[in-house]
Formats: C-alpha cells, sequence, structure tokens
C-alpha cells in the first residue's frame, strides 16, 4: 500500500526518511522544516501520516499539531521525554495515533534485549562493574542520547545497579553503543554501530506502514514482540 507521508524536519534524518520512503513506493506530499508548525493543518490535508525527526524544543509541539488534525504521527527525535507522558495522555484522550521511540533501528531494539540479558548474567556480586560509552555526530543536541538513556534504563532494571555513560559527540558518527562488563581479570564487551542514519530512516517508515489502522500509543516492542508483529 503506497501512502502519502508528509515529513516534518528538513534535516539529514528528514531527506533520509523522505528518500527511503520513496524508495518503498510512498509519495512524500512535503518536507517541512521544524519552523513551519504553523503551516502543518493545511500541509497534512491528504496526508496517511506524517513522520517527524526535529529538535527537542519542537518535537512536542509538532506531535500536538498531528494530533490536532488526527493524523498519525512517527516521532523520531529524543531529548523531550520530560513533555512524553503528557503528550502520550493526550493522544490516549483524543484517541490519536503516536508511535514514539528512541532509536527506531531494529538491532537496536534488540541489542537492547541482549543488554537485559547480560546486565541479570554478570551481576557486581561477580565482580563485574558495567559502562556505557555513547558516541553521535557533533550536531545531536542531547547527551546522553535516547537510545544511551533506555539502554542504562534496561541493564538497571534487568540487574538492579546504575550504568554510568560517557557520551561523546564529534565528527558525523551517526551512532555507536558500547557496553562494556568490566572484572579484575577480563572484559566483555556489547558494541551496536550504525553505519548510516538510513537504518533510522527505515524503520522510521517501516513503524510508519505498520500504524495505518491502528490508534493508541506505540514503540518498537509493540512492533517487532507484539500479537501482530512483523
Amino acid at each position: 500500500m503506497s501512502l502519502a507521508i508528509v515529513v516534518i524536519g528538513a534535516g539529514r534524518m528528514g531527506q533520509a526518511v523522505a528518500s527511503v520512503a520513496q524508495e518503498r513506493g510512498h509519495h512524500i506530499l512535503a518536507v517541512l522544516d521544524r519552523h513551519t508548525v504553523a503551516e502543518l493543518p493545511a500541509a497534512l490535508a491528504g496526508a496517511d501520516v506524517a513522520i517527524e525527526f526535529t529538535v527537542p524544543e519542537a518535537a512536542a509541539g509538532t506531535v500536538r499539531a498531528c494530533i490536532a488534525t488526527g493524523t498519525p504521527i512517527v516521532s523520531g527525535t529524543t531529548g523531550w521525554q520530560h513533555d512524553l507522558d503528557a503528550v502520550r495522555a493526550e493522544v490516549l484522550a483524543t484517541n490519536a495515533t503516536l508511535f514514539w521511540a528512541a532509536n527506531f533501528a531494529i538491532g537496536v531494539y534488540r541489542f537492547t534485549q541482549l543488554v537485559e540479558r547480560a546486565a541479570a548474567l554478570l551481576t557486581a556480586d561477580q565482580g563485574f562493574d558495567a559502562h556505557l560509552i555513547d558516541v553521535h555526530h557533533a550536531a545531536k543536541r542531547d547527551a546522553p542520547s535516547g537510545t544511551a538513556l533506555a539502554l542504562v534504563a534496561a541493564a538497571r532494571t534487568a540487574g538492579g545497579r546504575s550504568v554510568p555513560v560517557t557520551s561523546v559527540r564529534t565528527g558525523a558518527v551517526p551512532g555507536t553503543h558500547e557496553l562494556v562488563f568490566d572484572a579484575a581479570y577480563e572484559t566483555i564487551t556489547l558494541r551496536h554501530e550504525a553505519r548510516d542514519r538510513r537504518v533510522f530512516a527505515a524503520g522510521a517508515v517501516v513503524a510508519a506502514e505498520w500504524l495505518i489502522g491502528r490508534t493508541g500509543v506505540f514503540t518498537m516492542s509493540d512492533m517487532l514482540d507484539g500479537e501482530e508483529s512483523l
């Protein structure tokens, strides 16, 4: 099924989303700059779904603008989690549709599950300390990244301890996350490296396809491990 998609955010991620969506046979109605929220109602006319990758200070307003028009939205912006609970409540109260994830790479979602298992196995009682290294391009606003926060939360829940994070912002790195378990005489390292931001764009477009016909608030676990998973 071909979808009519509005992309919100005209940066590198927005351009990657538009490119991937067109490759998958979808029609891009518009690629909007993050400053054009006032133009959204007109731009969303005829849209099946919106996909936004903007900046933390713009994300909540963008999602709310889509909710107001009844347009399902896929949001990939991180760093606005302080507003996320309120936005979720608005989505549920209005029978709207939101898919949000800190990271749309399917490999990162499975990597998080590996982190949970490793954190449960490699405990402090066994002499293992844990540390996460979070590396992204120099223009990324939030540090730690949303992915890093999700990984340390998973490790904390599974292993019962906090995990410190070192964030590095340099060059054009799409995203690398490395969890190190270190003991006196041995080290175990789990690492996920995104080689191209198109992996995030592809995941967001797949999420948009999956979202059609649904209402509520969803994330990667719903799409990949739910009763109707891919």
